[in-house]
């Protein structure tokens, strides 16, 4: 399934990058303007090669590569604040810039608030932010214009947390919604799954009824008819029991068609009469598994639903073709505005695409020129794991 996310996740690492640049810079710019009085030229050096203000966004830079980490990789670099601090105090020769600590310490609180384990955030937000507001403050000491900084840390700090446990609460809702994704597509196989059972029970309860009925007839196996009505009797108790059943699950509406017809038959049942229906000639004479055309009609109406919802479509056209063994599904629909066409992206794409994973193929879904959406799926008509392997290829 294609990912739309990972375009906008580069672009955030690369604002990322600039802002922690753009704030090791101004460490610098800061550390060089150091007055000759308090040490020379000899107590900048000593200041850059003490600086953990450089190593601070590297480590908050890691926490991408490392996202099981956050947690250690916090505490190291509060760790690496405070004592950057404690020397600063103690040397009382230098104050060593806070801007790129303070960047990152609020690049990295943000994160900890969105992916540690609340006890966790509890305990080391806290930390973090204590360091972030101590370094202007106890650096500069009391009485220096640099000191407001620790005001500007608080407020950044508290900003920080605050779009972590709003992006925790998001998170949290989009994983909500996924499972109960998830959970509609498996009942609605399973409802599936009660059809087919029905479909194939009632042929073996006739073909039952057609060896009984021989058995009957003929003198000679007559022993047998007993056994036929009892294997009849069961068959039949069995699909009375899943009939049953059936009935309180499925929703009757938009019922697809059941093993036996082709596949090309299927395609335009599942299509409305809005779309314009393209079907490739030898697709209509083969025959369609029934756990194949429930998925063809899960498609086909999910993508023209995912059109009518989210593009003023004046054209949808649906397409069933073959290329390289493979049965292509295509539904593509105009109407799609440059600036929404990420809208169609939804929970029902990754529906369909679970479904036909199950049966070994694959769905991708997304822009096309000309302010069309695109949605194809493939489906392998070859091979072991295909699931037309049991009907013979009629072309």
């Amino acid at each position: 399934m294609r990912r739309a996310g990972a375009r906008p996740r580069r672009g955030m690492l690369g604002t990322e990058l600039a802002v922690l640049a753009a704030a090791v810079v101004a460490d610098v710019v800061l550390v060089l303007r150091v007055p000759a009085g308090s040490g020379g030229w000899a107590a900048p050096l000593i200041g850059v090669l003490a600086s953990t203000g450089t190593a601070i966004p590297v480590l908050t830079v890691l926490r991408r590569r490392f996202p099981r980490h956050v947690g250690v990789l916090g505490s190291v670099v509060a760790a690496l604040s405070a004592l950057s601090t404690v020397v600063s105090v103690a040397a009382r020769t230098w104050s060593q810039p806070p801007i790129a600590e303070i960047v990152a310490s609020g690049l990295l609180t943000a994160t900890v608030g969105r992916k540690l384990e609340p006890k966790h955030t509890a305990a080391l937000a806290p930390v973090l932010g204590a360091v972030m507001i101590a370094a202007p403050l106890l650096r500069y000491g009391a009485g220096q214009p640099e000191t407001l900084l620790a005001v500007a840390a608080a407020a950044y700090w508290g900003s920080c947390l605050g779009v972590g446990l709003i992006l925790r609460a998001a998170d949290s809702r989009q994983l909500d919604a996924l499972d109960r994704v998830r959970g509609q597509e498996r009942l609605q196989l399973a409802r599936e799954l009660h059809d087919l059972v029905s479909h194939h029970v009632s042929g073996i309860v006739v073909r039952v009824q057609a060896a009984r009925a021989i058995a009957e007839a003929n003198a000679d196996v007559g022993g047998h008819a007993a056994v036929y009505r009892e294997i009849e009797q069961a068959g039949g108790a069995a699909l009375a029991a899943a009939r049953r059943l059936v009935g309180m699950l499925r929703d009757t509406e938009d019922v697809p068609p059941l093993s036996g017809a082709l596949l090309g038959d299927a395609v335009r049942a599942a299509a409305d009469p809005s779309a314009r229906v393209v079907v490739a000639e030898e697709l209509d004479q083969l025959p369609v598994p029934s756990q194949v055309a429930t998925t063809v009609h899960r498609v086909v109406t999910e993508a023209l639903t995912n059109a009518r919802r989210h593009a003023a479509a004046s054209e949808v056209v649906v397409s069933a073709r073959v290329e390289a063994d493979d049965l292509v599904l295509e539904v593509r629909n105009d109407g799609v505005p440059a600036t929404s066409r990420s809208a169609s992206e939804g929970f029902g794409v990754i529906g369909m695409a679970e479904r036909l994973a199950m049966l070994g193929g694959s769905l991708t879904a997304g822009p096309a020129d000309g302010a069309r959406w695109v949605v194809v799926a493939r489906l392998p008509l070859g091979g072991e794991d295909s699931p037309f392997k049991a009907f013979p290829r009629g072309f």
